[in-house]
């Protein structure tokens, strides 16, 4: 009887442990996929103000990111800071770290460095983006209790 006692307490020591692991767990959201239109732009003085360098957020932007600016509209639907997406025609993903100007919709500017050339010959085109948007931030009771989040 004793082993058996022992045995159930075991399990419901680690049934104990699952539980407070999987506080902190969380399921991502769906892919999500849209058209929309691609321009390009680059971190140059001329193309925007004073400090072309540094994105909406407080980002600093460097030649070789993989970046992208969103209109507003697109914020609603999950592409916030932080979000990374996959765009058509091109390799790798890329993270949303600026905002377009209010006036237009349904649109991404793809960071292209100080490379005008490249942003030129990109211009203007629709394409297919999927993402996922940001992870949300981690945390709860049993989190900060026991700092297991990260």
């Amino acid at each position: 009887m004793d082993a058996l006692a022992g045995s159930a307490a075991r399990t419901a020591l680690l049934v104990a442990l699952a539980l407070l692991a999987s506080a902190c767990a969380t399921l991502g959201p769906p892919g999500r996929e849209l058209v929309v239109t691609a321009t390009a732009y680059n971190s140059l003085p001329g193309q925007t103000d004073r400090r072309p360098d540094l994105a909406a957020w407080g980002d600093r932007l460097r030649p070789g990111m993989r970046a992208v600016a969103v209109s507003p509209d697109l914020l609603s639907m999950g592409l916030e800071r932080g979000a990374r997406l996959r765009i058509e025609g091109l390799s790798g993903e890329y993270t949303v770290l600026d905002k377009t100007a209010a006036r237009w919709g349904r649109r991404i500017d793809i960071y292209m460095g100080t490379d005008r050339r490249a942003a030129l010959a990109w211009g203007k085109r629709r394409v297919r983006i999927t993402w996922q948007p940001p992870p949300p931030e981690r945390g709860g009771f049993w989190c900060s209790v026991f700092g297991l989040c990260g």
